[in-house]
């Protein structure tokens, strides 16, 4: 079954991939375990590179992970394809597909699976890829040979900490201020005329070596058609305007409502012609 599972994910662009017997997972909802009628057996963990050429653009004005559609809708398609094949290929097993709403913390999981480490800006990291992955499981009631590694965290040099931009008197993290609903106060508002993007905030990653190691060698970016199309690095409140609800709702900065991305998008060029 590991063998399958790994040759169905390779065949769409994800090399990283291990098993992690599900007790070994901290279970974080356990109401989606019944749900899918799995209650122990195995996780096999994955990381999905997404970084492109497009995230490299000076121009670029939201965070890498929301400049291709919305990864949510990647993770559907993935599973809709792999899973029935898998049901077939091994009827006597039940199998299920998640990603970031799981039952599992995600996270630990697949840095206990072998994948990568913990980094001090709380991120998951691949030597190959840096943090730049989304992570994604497909659970199953197969039981799991597999070893479980200890919990492994980076090198802790703090390059991330020391590139984090944020005033902690106006917000814990700038990504959570681009996605606040309502109005901004002044300090709000001048934080994020400083920060220059519209939604999340990559500083941290960008500062990391291994991201800069990554970059280096061009292991980064990813070879998955998805994440090079309809790609929009650069957003202006006009394109925003102009998106058809059903376009919009593609987009991962979409679950946050039209009103947030374009109060952001405002204040910034209301800024760059002052």
């Amino acid at each position: 079954m590991q063998h399958t599972i790994s040759r169905l994910l390779q065949e769409r662009g994800i090399s990283l991939c291990a098993p992690i017997a599900l007790c070994e997972c901290r279970i974080t909802k356990p109401y989606l375990l019944e749900k899918a009628g799995i209650t122990n057996g195995t996780a096999y963990l994955f990381a999905v590179p997404y970084y492109t050429t497009f995230c490299d653009l000076p121009a670029k004005n939201i965070s890498a992970y929301a400049v291709a559609g919305d990864y949510h809708l990647f993770f559907k398609q993935l599973f809709d394809e792999i899973l029935p094949l898998l049901q077939r290929l091994f009827p006597q097993n039940r199998f299920a597909g998640f990603s970031d709403h799981s039952p599992i913390a995600e996270a630990e999981a697949a840095v206990r699976a072998g994948l990568g480490v913990l980094g001090c800006h709380h991120l998951f990291l691949t030597k190959r890829y840096a943090s730049y992955v989304f992570l994604g499981e497909i659970l199953t009631d197969a039981p799991t040979a597999a070893t479980a590694h200890e919990l492994r965290f980076c090198d802790a040099c703090h390059a991330c900490q020391r590139a984090c931009p944020v005033n902690l008197e106006v917000a814990s993290c700038l990504s959570a201020l681009t996605q606040k609903k309502g109005a901004l106060n002044e300090s709000e508002e001048a934080a994020l005329l400083s920060h220059g993007c519209a939604w999340g905030c990559d500083r941290c990653q960008e500062a990391c070596p291994i991201t800069l190691a990554a970059k280096k060698s061009g292991s980064i970016y990813t070879t998955i058609p998805y994440f090079t199309q309809n790609a929009l690095p650069h957003l202006t409140a006009a394109a925003v305007r102009d998106m058809c609800d059903e376009l919009f709702a593609r987009r991962a900065y979409s679950w946050r409502g039209r009103q947030v991305i374009l109060r952001n998008l405002n204040l910034l060029e209301r800024g760059k012609s002052e």
